[in-house]
């Protein structure tokens, strides 16, 4: 996240010198990149002078490098969402094996991890506007096959505790 960050404010940066620098130059970058994204000429002109008259850097910024100045990636932030994440993430498994008899902790631990991946597909698909179905499928077989590697290996190292 940090490399992403800086890299983020170093293209900020660079495109903030080059308006400053050659500003007809970047007007007619902005212009062209309107055109390939389908307008006429003339349109593409007329909105790139708009735009840079309004706010030249966040036009550049939007149109040529897909990011918001105002929403650099920090990387503060998203440890503490992966902090939380995995915390709650954490907690069904967890819970899952201390409660049931010794028995049953295996299988209502698989279960429960997968009931946790389930969860957590469906909330990520629905975050970024993804497919559900796709989302939960990738992160369930994905997660079946850890657990059943990490069973495995277990069982052969005589630590899996399911006797």
């Amino acid at each position: 996240m940090s490399s992403q960050s800086d890299s983020e404010r170093a293209l900020i940066v660079k495109e903030r010198r080059e308006l400053a620098e050659m500003p007809q130059e970047e007007l007619d970058e902005l212009a062209s990149l309107y055109r390939r994204q389908g307008l006429s000429g003339d349109t593409a002109r007329q909105v790139a002078e708009e735009l840079t008259k309004h706010d030249a850097l966040t036009a550049h910024l939007s149109a040529e490098l897909h990011i918001d100045q105002n929403d650099v990636v920090n990387p503060w932030h998203a440890a503490a969402a992966s902090a939380a994440a995995f915390t709650v993430g954490a907690l069904l498994p967890l819970v899952a094996i201390l409660l049931p008899p010794d028995a049953w902790r295996v299988p209502v631990t698989f279960l429960a991890v997968l009931l946790a991946l389930t969860l957590t597909g469906l909330v990520s698909a629905q975050i970024g506007g993804s497919s559900r179905a796709r989302a939960v499928l990738r992160l369930v077989v994905g997660g079946a096959l850890a657990l059943g590697v990490t069973y495995v290996a277990g069982l052969l190292l005589g630590a899996s505790g399911a006797v």
